[in-house]
């Protein structure tokens, strides 16, 4: 069949919308956080769509320097598994080494939500399982999305960061 032929709907990808978290707490973490979405926005099939101020945050787990925290929003035409993996590469072009869960890291990106899928594999939970326990991920993202609604708890953003003390975040 001629590509004329097609309908419109049937020749363009699929654009989806995600949200990730970004971290980092070593080295230069605001350098690093924002080449990661330049980074990102040069990716092909993702672009960047709004971004959030930089946080400082306390550290959960082991001993180590505070975070600078962030969210962004990113239009994409990959699947979930493959916006993961991606994300997951770039985490290793810039140093990431995963020795001890909750350690200290020059550049963390979570998955948050992709759309409002609601999924559950061996690699990728979505909506991210405990994005609604962290005053790091909330506090941004409620700058950028206070209006997305978590598709597990069906809460909006803006409420579920008014259920979370964040009086540790603070705005670089």
């Amino acid at each position: 069949m001629p590509l004329s032929n097609v309908p419109s709907s049937c020749t363009h990808p699929l654009i989806h919308s995600a949200a990730i978290a970004l971290g980092s707490n070593l080295g230069n973490s605001q350098q690093t956080l924002e080449s990661a979405l330049v980074a990102l926005d040069q990716t092909p099939g993702i672009a960047l769509q709004a971004r959030s101020h930089w946080y400082v945050t306390a550290p959960v787990g082991p001993p180590q320097p505070d975070f600078l925290n962030g969210c962004a929003l990113l239009t994409t035409t990959l699947t979930p598994q493959t916006l993961l993996a991606t994300l997951l590469e770039i985490e290793q072009q810039f140093g990431r080494v995963r020795q001890e869960r909750w350690g200290p890291r020059s550049l963390d990106l979570d998955l948050l939500f992709f759309d409002d899928l609601i999924l559950k594999t061996d690699t990728l939970t979505l909506p991210h399982p405990r994005m609604s326990e962290r005053a790091f991920v909330l506090v941004p993202l409620a700058e950028i999305a206070s209006d997305w609604v978590e598709p597990v708890s069906r809460k909006a953003i803006a409420d579920l960061v008014q259920a979370v003390d964040y009086s540790g975040v603070r705005r670089l």
